[in-house]
């Protein structure tokens, strides 16, 4: 029961944890734009893969992090860093005239690793199961062992595939319909990156 309650609970968390815009998911909806259906289904398994690890080691340091406020703080600092650099690849990007022909072409391990890749960066996952995993403990009355951590880690999963893979199917049955979001993406990104680092820097100035 127990097991069950965990998977329900993170796999909930996790799917409504991706539905707002964001690095992972608006980088899956432009994969599907520019390189096709495919490439964003290989794109949203790869960042999956990187959330389960993510999640496991959240749910293995929730309490060390939440009684070091100087981790926490290190964890959010680290996080602007990355936006930042993200936030000037896209910047580039948005300027660089691309050769479209053939995009659609590539093979899907790419995608893998590019969301991978772009998982990897994306830090914010980490401090929020890290939350879910100290509610679920404090709130809950549940013992993390090694077999629930891994539910836990596997449920954050395939939650977060589930909202990727809505968005893959979502952004194909509009496509036709934005032209705009695909001549103007990078800048889209770009903007994405500064809101997030805006809204980590506030985040740091009040702890």
């Amino acid at each position: 029961m127990e097991d069950l309650q965990i998977y329900i609970y993170t796999f909930l968390a996790a799917f409504v944890g991706v539905i707002p815009p964001g690095l992972v998911n608006m980088s899956v909806a432009k994969t599907c734009l520019e390189k096709g259906r495919r490439n964003g289904v290989f794109m949203a398994f790869g960042a999956s893969l990187v959330v389960f690890f993510q999640a496991l080691l959240a749910v293995l340091i929730s309490k060390y992090i939440f009684s070091n406020p100087q981790v926490k703080s290190m964890f959010l600092k680290a996080g602007v860093g990355i936006l930042i650099l993200m936030f000037i690849y896209f910047l580039l990007s948005a300027n660089r005239k691309k050769n479209q022909q053939n995009i659609k072409r590539r093979t899907g391990t790419k995608s893998f690793f590019t969301g991978i890749l772009v998982s990897v960066l994306n830090i914010f996952p980490i401090p929020y199961f890290v939350l879910i995993g100290t509610l679920l403990s404090n709130n809950f009355q549940i013992k993390f062992t090694i077999y629930n951590d891994l539910i836990f880690a596997f449920s954050a999963a395939m939650g977060t595939l589930t909202t990727l893979y809505l968005y893959v199917i979502f952004i194909m049955k509009i496509d036709g319909k934005t032209e705009l979001f695909k001549k103007y993406s990078n800048y889209f990104m770009a903007m994405l990156m500064l809101v997030l680092i805006v809204v980590t820097w506030i985040r740091l100035y009040n702890m």
